[in-house]
């Protein structure tokens, strides 16, 4: 069985508030073992990336540039799809859970392919929609994302 992978959503701006709270996520996420797949860039993917990496986790940035250079500093393993905003098809088919942090319509769209391709989804502050579970805060968050690694086998 391969590395469980958890796909951090949100917008790609962020306040202080909300990038706490993605540095938190993405600590959490490499405590359980887990790699971080992303879009790659600010916001509250670069705030997710830099809790990871901070937490001795891996990361992974799906850009919707060509050029794997436009990733944020805290991506280990940028992925250039020169896909523009259709990567966002991608970034969820790759997370075995998706956590969405707030966001906008490019979250939305995430959202919806996760729902499309039936993964597990946790809301922090997010689209309120049949497919996404809400989360209280981060530490919440964290355990629905075990309790789903556990249920598709992994050990987190």
């Amino acid at each position: 069985m391969h590395v469980p992978r958890v796909a951090v959503i949100g917008s790609g701006g962020c306040d202080n508030e909300v990038a706490t709270e993605a540095e938190a996520l993405g600590a959490g996420i490499a405590a359980l073992g887990a790699e971080l797949v992303c879009g790659g860039r600010g916001g509250v993917m670069a705030a997710a990336c830099r809790g990871a990496q901070g937490a001795g986790g891996r990361t992974i940035g799906i850009l919707p540039d060509g050029e794997r250079e436009a990733a944020n500093a805290w991506i280990d393993v940028p992925v250039a799809t020169g896909l523009g905003p259709a990567r966002n098809a991608l970034v969820p088919l790759n997370g075995d859970v998706v956590v969405a942090i707030r966001g906008g319509a490019g979250t939305l769209t995430e959202l919806g392919f996760a729902a499309i391709y039936g993964h597990p989804v946790i809301g922090l502050g997010t689209h309120d929609l049949p497919s996404v579970q809400p989360a209280r805060d981060v530490e919440h968050a964290l355990e629905l994302v075990r309790k789903a690694l556990r249920e598709q086998g992994f050990e987190a």
